[in-house]
């Protein structure tokens, strides 16, 4: 057994300081397991030109989504709007890497980091600042950028998600904006007068989304003609007296040939009640309901079913470097579309519960990530927000690659300083950014783990499409071609 002190203390320069294998340690009666897990060094840079290396410049972040492009077997995770809770210049980026996955056992290793991709309009970088900073109007959104859901579309270009706005937007493959999807005027935040403010939260606005609490994930159908962006909590208007005492969130379906929105269904969180009962002594308060507990991923199985990604807010992180504070959920939902009621004219402002005819999306638990690193004798990251089906393995089932968000191992004050935030596993210091941690101490870690999922456990998993890049004026028409006989297959499928 690795003790908690020993695996967190002594992360130094290395890209990838240990191998945690955790074979066999845990499984459920889904026939899930977790595998194993590497540790990333919060003192990584990444791969963006600079001539100087600090947090807000080059800190290598992960992983506030998780992509698998099985097509080119690498991976693309997000790095959301950088350390600072957009108070700091940042220029949000995509991390393109590779990781060796056993045939045999779906175990990772070989972590290597292939290409950063900043994201740009018309030749200037989006920035982490929230949009009051950057833009001078709270109004404006302008390239005020928090991406948080990522996805590739079958033409290779990528679909990002926003909490900001909340926005979903396409991209080219090297980060350059093409198009911004139409936000559903109801997600919109707004004061009580209508005026738009992308940056306060209640009681400053009155409906839309929360503050911090937008488009946490997306997916696309595996045909890509539908993408599902789901927000990481209710609305702040969708609950009594306020959406964090709501279990009731949207996922919202667009068109990605419109950009219209389609359909909102709900999915509702677990209940506050059973989530209390795994940590009786440390419980949350009523309005942590739709506040503290939130989904931060959402990946396609098929056109109507997906894994979901629901968590808390604890377990090691910045606010809490040596993980003292119980955890009560890390897990992973699998959810079915069918029969769920589209919610896109019904408003649920001011209650809790749903109007009669009204049915969520239905909802089983995949995989309990806690119970496994709890039943391993392993620490508990508090910010699992990526997630992927990985390669599928000789016997039939498929990696599952989770990743862990470590905020850049930084945090602020009231005044809106930041400072690193240093820990051994037992004891912890903050101190000014860039400054190095003291003797023994490190920043805090990424993490990324592998699951092993049985293929009856994906039952009905479609790979996402993918069209070859044309050369030739042959290869266009065939191109035109392939992506009408993709489309035509997966209607037909549905029939």
């Amino acid at each position: 057994m690795i003790s908690v002190k020993h695996w967190i203390s002594g992360f130094g320069l290395s890209l990838v300081t240990a191998v945690v294998s955790i074979t066999g340690a845990a499984t459920t009666a889904s026939a899930v397991s977790l595998v194993n897990g590497i540790t990333i060094s919060a003192n990584s840079t990444d791969l963006s030109a600079s001539s100087i290396n600090s947090a807000n410049t080059n800190r290598l972040g992960f992983f506030s989504d998780l992509y698998y492009d099985r097509y080119n077997n690498v991976y693309y995770s997000l790095a959301d709007r950088g350390p600072g809770g957009g108070v700091i210049s940042y220029n949000p980026r995509v991390q393109k890497f590779s990781l060796d996955v056993d045939q045999n056992t779906g175990a990772i290793s070989n972590f290597q980091l292939l290409d950063t991709i900043l994201f740009t309009q018309n030749g200037q970088n989006f920035n982490g600042l929230n949009p009051g900073i950057l833009n001078g109007n709270a109004s404006i959104l302008g390239r005020s950028f928090d991406p948080e859901g990522f996805a590739i579309a079958p033409n290779g270009n990528f679909y990002v998600s926003d909490e900001y706005g909340p926005s979903v937007y396409e991209f080219s493959p090297t980060g350059s904006f093409i198009r911004a999807f139409n936000t559903p005027s109801n997600l919109i935040p707004r004061q009580s007068d209508g005026t738009i403010n992308y940056v306060d939260g209640r009681p400053t606005i009155s409906t839309g989304r929360q503050d911090n609490r937008g488009f946490e994930g997306v997916t696309l159908s595996p045909d890509g003609s539908r993408l599902f962006a789901m927000l990481q909590d209710p609305l702040v208007n969708e609950g009594s007296p306020d959406g964090r005492r709501s279990r009731n969130l949207r996922i919202v379906e667009f068109d990605t040939n419109t950009g219209n929105s389609t359909a909102q269904y709900i999915y509702q969180l677990e209940s506050l009640a059973d989530i209390n009962a795994r940590v009786p002594d440390d419980t949350f308060g009523a309005n942590s309901q739709g506040r503290n507990i939130g989904i931060s991923s959402i990946t396609a199985l098929n056109n109507n079913e997906f894994l979901v990604l629901e968590r808390d807010n604890r377990g090691v992180g910045v606010e809490d470097p040596t993980g003292a504070i119980p955890v009560a959920s890390k897990r992973i939902y699998k959810i079915d579309l069918t029969g769920a009621t589209n919610v896109t004219d019904i408003s649920l402002t001011g209650i809790n519960d749903l109007p009669t005819g009204v049915t969520p999306v239905s909802k089983t638990l995949f995989a309990d990530i806690a119970e496994f690193l709890r039943n391993a004798g392993q620490p508990i990251p508090e910010k699992f927000e990526g997630l992927a089906i990985g390669p599928q393995l000789a016997d039939g089932s498929y990696a599952l690659i989770v990743g862990t968000d470590n905020d850049f191992s930084v945090t602020q004050n009231g005044d809106n300083e930041q400072f690193d935030v240093c820990t051994d596993g037992i004891n912890s210091s903050t101190v000014p950014i860039d400054s190095g941690c003291p003797t023994g101490q490190s920043l805090i870690p990424t993490f990324v783990y592998a699951l092993n999922a049985s293929q009856a456990e994906l039952d009905g998993f479609v790979p996402p499409a993918r069209v070859p890049e044309p050369t030739t004026t042959a290869g266009l028409i065939l191109l035109a071609a392939s992506s009408l006989f993709v489309k035509r297959q997966f209607k037909s499928m549905q029939k």
